[in-house]
C-alpha cells in the first residue's frame, strides 16, 4: 500500500478527527495574523490621529501668525536700539535719545545672520528751533529701511523721505497752512513738503521728517544716529526679548534694547503659548498611544504563545486519540508487511496536511478580519497591506510544521508498537 493511499484512507476514515485538527491549526494561524494586523492598525490609527492634530495645529498657527503679522505691521516698529550710555529716563521723558552711535551699526546688523528682527531703520532725532517760523519742532532724519542680508525683501513699514523734501506732522502743517508741494525754508535751506501726516495725538504731531544725510548735515552729526528701529520677528520663543537681546548684543555689545508693549505683542505671546500647548498635547497623545500599544503588545506576548501551545496540544491529543482507536488496524498493517516508517509517515503526513489546510483557512480568516480594519477611506490612496506577503507564507508553512511536531510522539509510538502485542490484546 502506497503512502498517499494510506494517508487518504486515514483521513477519510477519521473525518471528524481530521477536521478538528484542521480547526486547531486554523485558529492558531488566524490568532497570530489577526494580532499582527491589529497592532499595525493601531499604528496607522495613531499616525493618522497625530497627523490630523499636527495639521490642525499648523492651520491654527498659520492663522495666528497672519494675525500677528498684520497687527505688528500696522502698529509699526516695536524695538528700539539705543547707545549703551543713553539714560532711558531721558528717552521716556523727551521721546528721543541725546546720545549717538555710528550709523555703521545698522549695516553690521544687516550683514549678520540675525533672525529675531526685521525692518531695520536708522534714525537721528533731536528737538530744534525752526528759526523761520519761530517754533520748536522735533526733527527726525530717516533713510530707507536697510534690507537684511540673504533675506527676502519685505514691504517697508515706513517709506523713505526723498532728498530735498520734508514730511510734516499734523500740528505743524495744520497751524501753518502747509500742503504737499509747498516750498518751505528750514534752518536756512529750502525744502518741498512731500506729504503730511494725519493727527496722532502725540509728539508725532510736531515732527518734521527729512532725509537722514540732510538731517545729519543740519545738526552737524555726519555719520551718526541715535536710534535703530526694528520690528521683532514673531517666530521668537516664549523668552522672546531675552533671545533678541542676546542676539543683538552679540553683534552690537555697546547698545541697549527697548521693547514697546502692544496688543500685537500680546498676540505674539498668545501664538507662542498656543504653539507650546499644542505641542504638549501632541506629545501627550503620542505617549498615550505608545502606552496603549505597549499594553497590547504585552497582552499579545502572553496570548499568542498560549494560543499556539493550546493548538499544538489540541492537535497532539487528537493524534493520540486517533492512534489509540486504530491500534488494531496498525497491528494488521504491520503484520502484512507495512513498514514502521510508512505508518509513521502516514500519521505525520496526515498532521502536515491538517496543518497546511488549517494554515490556509486561518490566513483567509485573518484576511477577512484584518483588511476591513486597515482599509483606507473612499477616494484615499490604498494603504500598504497590514500583513506582509512573507508573513502570510511563514504563518501558512509554520502551521504544518507545528502540527507535525505535535503529532510526532503519538505517531512514533504507534509506528513502534509490536504487531504481535497489539493483536494479542485486541
Amino acid at each position: 500500500m502506497t503512502l498517499p493511499r494510506l494517508v487518504l484512507r486515514e483521513i477519510l476514515h477519521r473525518k471528524l478527527n481530521f477536521i478538528l485538527s484542521v480547526l486547531g491549526a486554523a485558529l492558531a494561524v488566524a490568532a497570530v495574523l489577526c494580532t499582527v494586523a491589529a497592532l499595525r492598525t493601531h499604528d496607522r490609527q495613531t499616525d493618522a490621529l497625530i497627523a490630523g492634530m499636527e495639521e490642525a495645529t499648523r492651520r491654527e498657527m498659520a492663522k495666528l501668525e497672519d494675525e500677528v503679522r498684520k497687527s505688528m505691521k500696522g502698529l509699526g516698529f516695536n524695538l528700539f536700539i539705543f547707545p549703551k550710555d543713553q539714560d532711558l529716563g531721558e528717552v521716556y521723558a523727551e521721546g528721543f535719545a541725546s546720545k549717538t552711535m555710528p550709523e555703521d551699526y545698522v549695516m553690521k546688523l544687516a550683514n549678520s545672520d540675525i533672525v529675531t528682527v526685521n525692518h531695520l531703520l536708522p534714525s537721528l532725532t533731536q528737538k530744534v528751533e525752526w528759526p523761520e517760523k519761530k517754533r520748536a519742532v522735533i526733527l527726525i532724519g530717516v533713510r530707507g529701511e536697510i534690507p537684511i542680508m540673504e533675506r527676502p525683501q519685505k514691504s517697508p513699514l515706513l517709506d523713505p523721505v526723498p532728498a530735498g523734501s520734508v514730511i510734516l506732522g499734523h500740528e505743524l502743517h495744520n497751524s501753518l497752512g502747509l500742503n504737499p508741494g509747498d516750498k518751505i525754508a528750514f534752518m536756512g535751506r529750502e525744502f518741498t513738503v512731500h506729504k503730511t501726516y494725519a493727527p496722532r495725538g502725540s509728539r508725532d504731531d510736531i515732527t518734521l521728517w527729512m532725509h537722514l544725510p540732510e538731517a545729519q548735515d543740519l545738526l552737524g552729526k555726519e555719520g551718526l544716529i541715535n536710534a535703530i528701529q526694528a520690528l521683532e520677528c514673531n517666530c521668537a520663543t516664549v523668552d522672546r526679548l531675552g533671545e533678541i537681546r542676546a542676539e543683538l548684543h552679540a553683534i552690537l555689545p555697546d547698545t541697549q534694547i527697548v521693547e514697546t508693549e502692544s496688543t500685537a505683542l500680546a498676540r505674539a505671546e498668545a501664538r507662542n503659548v498656543a504653539a507650546a500647548t499644542a505641542k504638549q498635547q501632541i506629545e501627550a497623545k503620542k505617549s498615550e498611544r505608545a502606552e496603549l500599544r505597549a499594553e497590547r503588545e504585552k497582552l499579545a506576548g502572553i496570548l499568542l504563545p498560549a494560543a499556539i501551545l493550546v493548538s499544538m496540544a489540541w492537535i497532539g491529543l487528537l493524534a493520540f486519540i486517533n492512534v489509540r482507536e486504530r491500534l488494531t488496524e496498525i497491528g494488521i498493517l504491520r503484520a502484512i508487511g507495512v513498514k514502521a516508517r510508512t505508518i509513521l509517515g502516514a500519521f505525520l503526513t496526515r498532521a502536515v496536511a491538517a496543518g497546511l489546510i488549517g494554515g490556509v483557512i486561518g490566513a483567509l480568516v485573518a484576511e477577512l478580519v484584518g483588511i476591513p480594519a486597515g482599509s483606507a477611506p473612499v477616494g484615499a490612496e490604498a494603504p500598504a497591506p497590514l500583513i506582509h506577503p512573507l508573513e502570510w507564507v511563514a504563518a501558512i508553512f509554520a502551521a504544518p510544521l507545528l502540527a507535525a511536531l505535535a503529532a510526532w510522539l503519538p505517531s512514533l509510538a504507534a509506528a513502534q508498537r509490536d504487531p504481535a502485542e497489539v493483536l494479542r490484546y485486541d
